[in-house]
């Protein structure tokens, strides 16, 4: 597929399958989230702009580089937050902008209910959070609203697409690079992943 990048990396996919597992509990299961979006996020940054700078070492001047960009991170609520903190742990000047949507369980159809962007963007690549690309509808409207706002720069960072979501996401933006741990098979009647890991907010949260 292109433009789609599932981690082939081995810690990626040992807790991928412990992050599976029903019998993990919450606890548990925030930790793993926390660890992939960290190894996750570091496969899908490989291409960000840096900035020549000259650093002193205890032994000499040489040379280094510094992040040319201001990153935003934009995880889709509820679910999204679970991965700012491993993020965060590599990228701890990134801007956090919540944006809240949920899918109306009866047409699927996303329906934002937060949006607190400023007028103008203040980042130059955001970074989009959210564990589950599904059917895909959030995501597409999320990117919607970033556009909208003027970021031209950016990627979808999550934990496991179906291949619905990704088609659809693909479909109305395939500037858009997708970066997961897996693709799943497909989604069942209700529009879950299979197989999935069931609802990642209520598996975060204890709900």
């Amino acid at each position: 597929m292109h433009n789609v990048f599932p981690s082939t990396h081995p810690l990626v996919k040992h807790k991928l399958a412990k992050l599976r597992d029903q019998r993990t509990e919450p606890k548990k299961f925030r930790e793993l989230v926390r660890e992939l979006s960290a190894l996750l996020i570091y496969e899908a940054t490989t291409d960000l702009a840096t900035d020549p700078v000259r650093v002193q070492t205890p032994l000499a001047v040489t040379r280094g580089e510094n992040l040319a960009e201001k990153i935003g991170l934009i995880p889709i609520l509820r679910a999204g937050l679970g991965m700012v903190e491993g993020v965060w742990e590599l990228m701890p000047s990134a801007e956090v902008w919540h944006i809240g949507m949920y899918r109306d369980e009866r047409t699927l159809k996303p329906v934002a209910y937060y949006n607190k962007l400023p007028v103008h963007p203040t980042v130059g690549v955001c970074l989009i959070l959210d564990p589950m690309l599904a059917t895909g509808g959030s995501a597409v409207a999320c990117v919607d609203i970033l556009k909208n706002w003027g970021v031209s720069k950016i990627k979808y960072v999550g934990l496991i697409a179906a291949p619905e979501g990704i088609q659809r996401l693909q479909t109305a933006h395939p500037d858009v690079p997708i970066h997961v741990a897996a693709v799943d098979d497909h989604l069942d009647a209700n529009g879950y992943i299979v197989p999935g890991l069931g609802d990642a907010g209520d598996r975060l949260f204890g709900t």
